[in-house]
């Protein structure tokens, strides 16, 4: 898949643009983040996500964790991890010297995430450590990192260009962080198809899982990705027809 650009990181008109609003108010402090992803952790695993991507994560996920740069013996960070997909993948790059270090501000999702790894037969999954903490507040030392992962992550936080200076600290110079999300697209066509999917398949699977308001706030926290804070540079890859976005960042 080829880049759609290069870049140094910093905010470009097209980049920090709106492109969807909500009449909802979306929602807004950590606490009650923190709240609506202990409630949802239960259910916010595979199962709903291939059903919201039609399975296409899976592949997406894969791909941020190879533009990572992680690779065997790193030390690595899956940020807001959930679930812990990303932190098993990252597990078998790095293998049994490696280790990763998953760090959620969810408990709930934490558990679901231990279990996981407690029922699954790989070794290298022993390299993994579940952390509760806050990703704007990060419990490492600086350049810690040989590269972090976060995947549909930053736009749940309540400070991004926060969340983004301390990812910055932790990672180890010339080390990436691969960011995984909805594009922002300035293509009008994508954007108008990415509404139209949160419209009609995000919003109404979600609404089967009791989860109808909270992946409501998915359009206007897409506009608030925010990335100036003084990367060298980084290249912006476009996946899923433009409505997916991998951007990687380096130190």
């Amino acid at each position: 898949m080829a880049a759609s650009s290069h870049l140094c990181i910093r905010s470009s008109p097209g980049m920090n643009r709106p492109i969807f609003r909500s009449s909802r108010r979306p929602v807004q402090c950590s606490v009650e983040r923190q709240a609506l992803f202990n409630r949802i952790a239960p259910v916010y695993d595979n199962k709903l996500n291939d059903l919201l991507s039609l399975g296409q994560h899976r592949i997406w996920k894969r791909m941020a964790v190879s533009w990572s740069g992680a690779k065997e013996g790193d030390n690595v960070l899956d940020l807001c991890c959930g679930s812990g997909d990303l932190a098993f993948l990252l597990s078998e790059k790095v293998g049994p010297n490696g280790k990763v270090i998953g760090l959620d501000f969810s408990k709930e999702q934490l558990s679901v995430a231990s279990s996981r790894q407690y029922l699954c037969s790989k070794a290298c999954y022993d390299n993994i450590k579940w952390v509760e903490g806050n990703a704007l507040d990060l419990p490492f030392s600086g350049c810690y990192f040989d590269a972090i992962i976060v995947g549909y992550g930053l736009r749940n936080l309540v400070d991004l260009h926060k969340a983004m200076e301390e990812m910055y600290r932790v990672l180890k110079p010339g080390s990436n962080a691969s960011i995984l999300d909805f594009n922002k697209s300035a293509d009008t066509f994508s954007a108008s198809i990415q509404e139209w999917m949160i419209d009609n398949v995000v919003v109404p699977v979600a609404t089967g899982y009791g989860l109808a308001e909270e992946y409501k706030y998915l359009k206007s926290s897409i506009q608030e990705f925010l990335t100036d804070v003084g990367f060298a540079n980084a290249v912006h890859y476009e996946i899923g027809g433009g409505l997916m976005g991998n951007l990687v960042a380096t130190r």
